[in-house]
């Protein structure tokens, strides 16, 4: 199998800063055992899967270890690849994707990214969050992606000592913790 791959750095303008990614364009996508093995031996945060669909294209995000619903800084090279590379000259991009159609338009010196807002709501704590946070929320929001725990202050939220495991053990797949201030 022949397929080209770019190494990009997204939020940055300088080499060898900001965030890694590997876009992969493809004629279709492949079995997703495929693309996941071709994410692993990219070994990047995010190894981004993207095939032409009419003006628009489709749009997948592996880690090394399993696909993602949605990657900021892997659309966002996804999007650089197609204005400079794939398409040069074009000004606008829409990505269908898990998480629904993300709209890259190319500005004068960078690139806005539309992403759909997903909203939380308020939840009472799922058992076993205090214990993987070693910290007791203010409050708790959750989308179904993420929790949200809100801690009384900033210092509580420096504090912490987070057991990762146990935070992989919850129903969500990540815990973001914020506090006023």
């Amino acid at each position: 199998m022949r397929t080209r791959i770019f190494q990009l750095d997204a939020f940055t303008t300088r080499r060898f800063a900001g965030n890694p990614a590997a876009v992969m364009p493809m004629d279709r996508f492949l079995e997703d055992a495929v693309l996941q093995a071709l994410a692993a031996e990219n070994n990047l945060a995010e190894t981004a899967f993207l095939v032409a669909d009419g003006g628009d294209y489709r749009l997948r995000w592996f880690t090394p270890t399993t696909e993602v619903p949605l990657c900021g800084h892997a659309t966002l090279a996804s999007a650089a690849v197609v204005m400079e590379r794939l398409e040069p000259g074009r000004a606008r991009v829409v990505f269908h994707s898990a998480s629904g159609p993300l709209t890259v338009t190319r500005t004068a010196s960078s690139y806005r990214m539309d992403f759909p807002a997903r909203p939380s709501q308020p939840v009472p704590a799922p058992p076993g969050l205090a214990e993987a946070l070693s910290a007791t929320p203010v409050e708790v929001w959750a989308d179904p992606f993420n929790y949200l725990a809100l801690l009384e202050s900033a210092p509580a939220v420096r504090e912490l000592a987070p057991d990762i495991a146990a935070i992989a053990r919850l129903d969500r797949g990540g815990v973001i913790v914020t506090a006023p201030g």
